[in-house]
Order: structure tokens, then C-alpha cells, then sequence
């Protein structure tokens, strides 16, 4: 067993089973595009996909292609927007997940670079599961709202950076 491995498994066992069930929706392409198409109808029509999910991390992906584009043969921001709002927000609601109390989040602030026209598809990976995890048990124990700065980067498949985009994500217990 490598290192590698055995890192994994923990990030696995430091999910709960709804978080894990959570995980497992997310990842099943038929039930993620299902959902986009009755609650994010634009997300669906855009093609974005959720290829990984973990508690440290999330990947998505938007291809290129004649719908998303803009009129200067580039991908519009709009769509990348979406799917690095995803890679962020597929950690927010997997850490949420679950939660007792509950817990609601929502996007509060956005920025974003672009560096590069994007012409092919892209890949938006956020690694800062971990602090999505402590803002929540921030939130559980003081029941104080907490928000969380997340930083996602878009690149092609060449490796190439093409957007950053930050997200700040706020997290409220619920009043009963």
C-alpha cells in the first residue's frame, strides 16, 4: 500500500455516511445531470461535469464548444464561472451535508483573473477542502456565521492557466 493510498483512505474515513452519499450523487454523471437539468438549467446546457470529489479537493470540467462560446471564439466567463463555482461548492455542500444543526451556505463575494483565452476544455480544481471542513465546525460550535475564501484555478489540458477565480463562501446555523 502506498503512501498515497493510505492518505486517501483517511480522507475517506474522515467523511460522514451522508457526506459520503453526497459524494457518491455527485460523481454518478446520471444523477449530476439530472440534477442540472431541473435546478441548474444553464449548468446542464453548458456541459459541466464533476470528474472528482474528495475532502481536500474537487475537480470540474466545461468544454469548449459552439454554445459557450463568446463572439471572440473564446469560452464566455460566464460559463467558466459556473464550473469554478462548482469546484467550490461541491465542498460547501459536502460539508455541510448532514449537518446537525443545519447548516446554510451562499456565495457572498467573487472575484476573478483571466489569463488566457480559452479555447478548449478547462479544468477547475479547488484544493481547500480543508478549510470549507473547519469554517463548517467553526459554524457548528460558536453558531456564528463563518466565511471561507476559496481559490480555484482553471487550466486546459495542457496544463496551461487560463482563469483564478475566488469564492467567498458563507456558512449560518439555521434558525429552528
Amino acid at each position: 500500500m502506498t503512501r498515497f493510498t493510505i492518505v486517501k483512505k483517511i480522507l475517506y474515513m474522515s467523511l460522514s455516511p451522508f457526506q459520503a452519499r453526497y459524494r457518491k450523487r455527485m460523481l454518478n454523471a446520471w444523477i449530476f445531470r439530472s440534477f442540472l437539468f431541473f435546478k441548474i438549467p444553464l449548468g446542464w446546457a453548458s456541459g459541466m461535469k464533476v470528474i472528482e470529489l474528495e475532502a481536500d479537493h474537487a475537480t470540474t470540467t466545461v468544454a469548449h464548444r459552439w454554445l459557450n462560446q463568446n463572439p471572440f471564439k473564446s469560452m464566455y466567463f460566464a460559463v467558466m464561472a459556473m464550473a469554478a463555482e462548482l469546484s467550490t461548492g461541491a465542498l460547501a455542500l459536502m460539508a455541510i451535508e448532514g449537518s446537525k444543526p443545519s447548516i446554510a451556505s451562499i456565495i457572498v463575494g467573487m472575484d476573478a483573473e483571466f489569463v488566457k483565452k480559452a479555447t478548449s476544455k478547462v479544468k477547475f480544481t479547488c484544493c481547500e477542502g480543508k478549510n470549507v471542513f473547519d469554517a463548517v465546525a467553526k459554524c457548528k460550535e460558536s453558531g456564528a456565521s463563518e466565511t471561507v475564501k476559496l481559490r480555484t484555478e482553471g487550466k486546459t489540458a495542457d496544463g496551461t492557466l487560463v482563469a483564478v477565480f475566488h469564492f467567498t463562501w458563507s456558512f449560518k446555523v439555521r434558525k429552528k
